[in-house]
């Protein structure tokens, strides 16, 4: 058996077209969505993640611009820049890009962001209504795995999950989504004895360890979906998951590459929260006003 390949540049391009759609129909009201990035220092990799994101809003119409702090910012001057932001009416969504520096107080800064500006769905209460069912905005990463698996009409309802990472970004919500959905969920995690034993069982893997090759064939049962959200520089400078590729190939019904799988689909999630928060403020959704008022 050779797995089938879930891919994700395809499903994100199809969605991104959707999305510019819907930012062409809120233009016929007067609204652009609008999204502020908070980039704060001078670390490499975080700039070239911000540069994705402002490149990806500008293919499907989002107003987006990055607000470049220095590290040697205060949380007091972060977290009034913030407030400022929630205050602007053309501002739909709120992104600090992670991680901050050393001395910042990043459970402060996500809690001072407005949760409907929330589009990383990292607010406490985004967090929590994954919880309860009442979350205005989902995470990225997970929210996009969850429309990987849709796409490919994979049932979750009733089936074995394993996430193998506990993260609070990934790992965690992740977990939840699924468990909304009516899986059977295991998370695991790097104090977890005897992985294999756990991963054998899942109908469906997902992996989010940031481990290089961390899951190898003997590990994943036969037909497993399995889903690889690492990313992982090697020496070489090749990009790899926490899955085997082709190992694993050869054993699950289906898998998603890297590159090419999670990763597309984690800034589509952010445009996608973007253009919904722009809706609701436009009115296009009567609902949200009620589950954000429920939440003050």
């Amino acid at each position: 058996m050779t797995a089938k390949l879930i891919d994700g540049k395809k499903l994100a391009a199809h969605i991104r077209q959707e999305c510019a759609g819907r930012v062409r129909a809120l233009a016929q009201t007067g609204v652009v969505p609008g999204l502020a990035v908070i980039l704060v220092g001078d670390d490499a990799a975080s700039a070239v993640y911000v540069g994705n994101k402002i490149r990806a809003c500008e293919a499907v119409g989002i107003r987006s611009f990055t607000d470049r702090l220095p590290a040697s910012i205060t949380n007091e001057e972060l977290l009034a820049r913030i407030e400022e932001l929630n205050g602007d009416e053309s501002v739909h969504g709120i992104l600090v890009q992670l991680p901050l520096p050393a001395h910042i107080d990043m459970d402060r800064v996500l809690e001072t962001i407005a949760i409907d500006k929330d589009v990383d769905g990292f607010h406490l209460y985004n967090v929590g209504g994954l919880v309860t069912g009442s979350t205005v905005f989902s995470p990225c990463t997970p929210y996009g795995v969850v429309k990987l698996l849709e796409s490919e009409h994979i049932p979750i309802e009733g089936q074995n999950v394993v996430v193998v990472g506990a993260s609070n970004i990934v790992g965690k919500p992740m977990a939840l989504m699924l468990m909304a959905r009516d899986a059977t969920v295991s998370i695991c995690h790097a104090k977890t004895r005897d992985l294999a034993q756990y991963t054998i069982l899942a109908d469906i893997l997902v992996v989010a360890a940031g481990v290089p090759n961390l899951i190898l064939p003997q590990m994943v049962k036969t037909g497993a979906v399995v889903i690889d959200v690492g990313i992982n520089r090697l020496p070489d400078g090749r990009i790899t998951g926490d899955v085997d590729f082709e190992g694993v190939r050869w054993r699950a019904s289906a898998i998603t590459p890297v590159p090419g799988g999670v990763g597309p689909m984690t800034v589509t999630m952010l445009l996608e929260n973007t253009i919904k928060s722009a809706e609701r403020a436009a009115g296009i959704d009567p609902g949200a006003r009620n589950i954000l008022s429920s939440a003050a």
